[in-house]
């Protein structure tokens, strides 16, 4: 090793639930190191627009409550949430938000003086609080980032995770990392908790940026943890549409269609009428399978949002409002042509709502983790709610599990950067966005995992971009495993040759994990007991 350092936790990752985990841990008497493999704002957060859903006692609709808070993700989840999760992660919900504006987050205000609260797709109340306007993601990583530095949270920038270190008893002994010159380290510690956010750039257009290459999915499964729900990747319905365009799309925010915007066709024939009672408010798998019809209907490659009817645009989305202008269109004027694209992990690394994994030593807390609070579709704005409630109790499991004397410093049984298999990004990206996108079926996704395996070349991980490319490789062999298994369809999961839910036979995650050839297998299926 050219370098190593110490602490009591690691913390893989600086969004929303990375950093509540660092000042938590930090809170908590843990000597904590972040890890970015970028600069620390350079994660999903910073790029969420809509806001957070939660329902505050003091400040909530006089119909609304935690109940149907319960019920709308229930029912967005269609079938595989947890009950107890959902529960338990949005009962936290207004104590998390006190904590984030406690570090300094500011909310838009209401009229009446409360906070300003829009409404979103699934969601039966107006419920979700945002800060400037569309930039709630922005203003939550600012706040955080500005308490992480202010707090003296270590940070190590431009830091590429390659593999978790384990004793020789399988326990987590620390994280084999990448400087920025390509020198390998290593970070000895008894606890790391995975907050790397998504898995976006597995297709060829997604809301995710460029860091978003499912790191933590692979460091997981290699390091034995167990992975589910991978086939539910959520498609935003509603980002800017330009001929041709790869790699990151601006988001057009749900919120628009919240304040009453709707979705048209190129013929102005409204989309969402009579596909679902909520009309343009339906959760966003319904509304992004409608998209997909009717460009295919219609034979074309997009749709139009039209907000041309909604006072002060620029003002309530400032965000999507620059993305449009700089695009040439003006939505005070003329409608938005908006398409479908990769937005959201709705599984990954299986936790507790702790943050706890099967692996000593190992949590996980935000995107990267399954919760069992999204099932097979993610309810709208749940996700920086997740953040912050998983991403602080993770730290205190760390803090508990330390009193307990279950994490104790250990030898890792191996220090070299192992080698892995990987593929070529752009040929990855066109293949699964080809087979794995919204409509699947057999056929494609065997052919998919055949060209993947085909083009595998397996190759030492020495830069960032390799150890990037090999997450890819394996995060695709696993969604592609999950998605031929699963015989039906459900929330984000469309199988057009298996198009009807099969609650007796589908109603569990599937997990998988890796066994100690390599290769993917099916663990015990998690049954989810009826809402």
């Amino acid at each position: 090793m050219s370098w190593e350092a110490a602490a009591d936790l690691v913390v893989v990752g600086t969004g929303v639930a990375g950093l509540t985990a660092a000042l938590r841990g930090r809170e908590l008497g843990l000597r904590v190191l972040v890890v970015s493999k970028d600069a620390a704002a350079a994660g999903n957060t910073g790029w969420a627009q809509g806001g957070i859903a939660v329902v505050r006692p003091d400040e909530r609709d006089a119909t609304d409550d935690l109940e149907r808070h319960v019920e709308d993700t229930l029912t967005a989840g269609a079938g595989l949430c947890s009950p107890a999760a959902v529960r338990g992660v949005l009962a936290d919900g207004p104590e998390a938000i006190a904590r984030l504006r406690a570090t300094g987050a500011v909310f838009d205000p209401g009229a009446d003086g409360a906070l300003a609260r829009t409404r979103e797709g699934g969601h039966s109340a107006f419920r979700v609080i945002h800060a400037g306007g569309d930039a709630t993601g922005a203003e939550v990583q600012r706040a955080l980032s500005a308490a992480a530095r202010d707090g003296g949270v270590p940070v190590l920038e431009r830091h590429c995770a390659v593999e978790l270190l384990r004793a020789d008893d399988g326990a987590i002994a620390g994280l084999l990392t990448l400087d920025g010159e390509g020198n390998p380290g290593a970070l000895r510690a008894p606890a790391v908790v995975l907050a790397t956010g998504g898995l976006g750039q597995l297709y060829a257009a997604t809301t995710n940026p460029e860091v978003s290459t499912a790191d933590g999915i692979a460091l997981a499964l290699r390091a034995g943890a167990s992975v589910a729900d991978l086939e539910f990747v959520q498609f935003h319905p509603t980002v800017l549409h330009a001929p041709d365009a790869r790699g990151h799309r601006p988001l057009v925010t749900e919120a628009v269609r919240g304040e009453g915007a709707v979705l048209v066709d190129v013929r102005g024939r409204p989309v969402m009428a009579g596909e679902h009672p909520l009309a343009d408010l339906a959760p966003r798998d319904v509304v992004a399978a409608a998209i997909g019809r009717r460009t295919a209907a219609t034979g074309t490659d997009h749709v139009y949002l039209d907000a041309t009817g909604l006072d002060g645009f620029a003002r309530r989305f400032p965000t999507v409002h620059a993305a449009c202008r700089a695009a040439g269109i003006d939505p005070a004027t003329e409608p938005i042509p908006v398409t479908s694209a990769a937005h959201y992990s709705c599984g990954g690394v299986v936790t507790t709502v702790d943050g706890r994994t099967a692996v000593p030593g190992l949590y996980a807390a935000g995107e990267v983790a399954c919760t069992g609070l999204h099932g097979a579709n993610r309810l709208a704005s749940n996700s920086l709610l997740e953040g912050l409630v998983v991403g602080g109790r993770a730290a205190e499991a760390v803090a508990q599990d330390r009193r307990r004397g279950l994490l104790v410093r250990r030898p890792a049984a191996e220090t070299a950067p192992p080698a892995q298999a990987v593929v070529d990004r752009e040929l990855l990206q066109r293949t699964m966005s080809r087979a794995a996108g919204i409509g699947r079926d057999a056929a494609g996704l065997a052919g998919a995992a055949a060209e993947l395996e085909r083009h595998a070349v397996v190759r030492p991980l020495r830069d960032r971009r390799t150890v990037e490319d090999s997450a890819l490789a394996l995060t695709a062999r696993a969604l592609l495993a999950a998605a031929a298994e699963r015989t039906e369809s459900r929330g984000c999961h469309r199988r057009t040759d298996h198009p009807g839910t099969d609650d007796l036979r589908w109603r569990r995650s599937l997990v998988l994990r890796l066994d100690v050839s390599g290769w993917l297998f099916t663990g015990t299926g998690i049954a989810r007991a009826a809402a």
